[in-house]
């Protein structure tokens, strides 16, 4: 069966499909983006979140070598149980502020080379292949 030009142009049938076919890949590509940046934005909070409790696990110590003792027991311990951190790309800076002997600081970073956001499509904007994140505790006093 021969369509005429004319209503060649206005049959619809397999528009769907055509549209299914062009579209697909677009959609499966930003997907793919999108669980990629959530799961560096996922190892970037859990950094947060093991940096604000390693931070508070140094209020039990009673001068700056316990402190730092206990900080680095509970990273070294707790670092894998955090979701997307990997405890062997975990590195640390530990200790009272020199500035406010009252200020105890935690600063974590993390090599995140080994997360699939690298392995999108070179043109988009990447963040750095490094998470810093840290948090600071004050010991008693105003």
């Amino acid at each position: 069966m021969v369509l005429s030009r004319a209503r060649w142009i206005k049959d619809q049938h397999g528009t769907a499909v055509l549209e299914f076919a062009i579209l697909t890949p677009v959609f499966l590509f930003m997907l793919t983006g999108m669980l990629a940046y959530g799961i560096y934005f996922g190892a970037a909070h859990a950094l947060g979140q093991l940096a604000a409790d390693a931070a508070r696990t140094a209020i039990a110590g009673q001068d700056q070598s316990e402190r730092n003792t206990l900080v680095a027991a509970f990273i070294d311990h707790n670092g894998g149980a955090y979701l997307l951190i990997d405890p062997a790309r975990l590195s640390y800076e530990i200790g009272d502020n020199p500035d406010d002997p009252n200020q105890y600081v935690v600063r974590l970073r993390y090599d995140a080379t080994d997360l699939p956001i690298w392995n999108l499509y070179p043109p988009l904007p990447l963040p750095s292949t490094e998470i810093v994140n840290g948090a600071t505790i004050r010991r008693g006093g105003i």
